[in-house]
């Protein structure tokens, strides 16, 4: 067999491979719901119940995508040019340490001034540790020709090294009975609930709102474009005049600083202090998200819902019928799988020689 490329794409075509997507990501669950000797049916009544299926179960799916919706709009700005960004999970770390150090450390920076001073250094600092962090790796790869992939996968494991020393060491929490905890941010900076009685914040307004700008920059400025230009092709895009260096070093604090916010929206909004098991691997889930939402910021905040609801879903579907928790993950990963596949096949027929 052999890939042609078409010619064009028609829209029936487009329109058909989502939907044999998820058809196929249906079936392949379908089977290991029968393989764990559990009905097919209920199960997904089950999923959707626990992920959609009440208020209170709509605000916890909405309060594990606020930070993916970061993560996947930091994978987003950095994918869309070629740079390619595995270390989100660490610069939600170090974005949240810098937030605890300015509004939790001696009761939150400056007792004296306002929060509404305080919180935007807050949030600046959270955005400037995650872009410093891939900063590094970005002038690697442009100067030394080293590989992003590798830099930024290992300084996950870094980053987490020093949240544990930092946990364990100057940001230790006194009251916390010896558990590895920071200090509690100041009550005054964290975000305020969106619906009474629930966990979901107002981080989610910033999210949504973050991912239509980027949206807006790719599609209206010079800026967005100049990352599309280095992402379909360097060489060409500096031969047309684009600053190729300086781009991906945009690109770079852009999608570091977006990571960084993720971790410090998610001390304000939801935990209130760091530790260790903090994110469940929310930097590398914005990966998948990215990709789902084929690089397109409005598509980021409809897959993050997407894969939020799959795993709150899964937690109830679970405890209902005893099917295994890791369910969601084999669904978030084939549907991952499938969208790719089908998105392949749009664009290429498939030749039998």
């Amino acid at each position: 067999m052999r890939l042609e490329k078409r010619g064009e794409s028609s829209a029936i075509l487009m329109l058909i491979a989502p939907v044999a997507a998820i058809a196929v990501t249906l079936v392949v669950t379908a089977l290991l719901v029968l393989w764990a000797g559990a009905p097919v049916g209920k199960t997904y009544v089950l999923l959707l119940q626990g992920g959609f299926g009440s208020v209170f179960a709509l605000s916890e799916t909405l309060t594990r995508a606020t930070p993916l919706i970061l993560t996947g709009l930091a994978a987003t700005v950095a994918f869309k040019a070629r740079l390619f960004n595995i270390g989100a999970e660490g610069q939600l770390y170090v974005g949240a340490l810098a937030a605890i150090a300015v509004g939790g450390l001696h009761g939150g920076t400056g007792l004296e001034w306002s929060p509404w001073i305080v919180f935007p250094l807050m949030m600046m600092a959270a955005a400037m540790a995650g872009a410093l962090l891939l900063l590094g790796p970005a002038l690697l790869k442009t100067r030394l020709g080293v590989d992003e992939v590798v830099t930024t996968l290992l300084l996950n494991f870094i980053v987490l090294l020093l949240v544990s020393a930092m946990l364990d060491g100057p940001m230790k929490d006194p009251t916390a009975m010896g558990w590895p905890q920071s200090v509690a941010l100041n009550g005054e900076l964290e975000l305020s609930k969106l619906i009474d009685g629930t966990r979901v914040h107002t981080g989610l307004i910033w999210a949504t709102t973050l991912a239509v700008m980027l949206w807006a920059i790719f599609k209206y400025t010079t800026v967005g474009f100049s990352i599309r230009a280095v992402g379909a092709n360097a060489r060409a895009a500096a031969f047309a005049g684009v600053p190729v260096t300086g781009t991906v070093v945009l690109v770079a604090m852009l999608s570091g600083a977006l990571a960084g916010l993720a971790g410090a929206i998610e001390v304000a909004g939801r935990t209130n202090y760091v530790t260790l098991d903090m994110s469940p691997g929310y930097g590398y889930s914005g990966i998948v998200i990215a990709m789902l939402a084929g690089l397109h910021p409005i598509g980021v905040l409809a897959a993050s819902v997407f894969v939020a609801g799959v795993l709150v879903g899964a937690d109830s579907m679970s405890r209902a019928i005893g099917v295994p928790t890791y369910i969601a993950d084999v669904i978030v990963a084939t549907s991952l799988l499938s969208v790719l596949v089908a998105t392949l096949l749009t664009q290429y027929r498939v030749r039998l020689k």
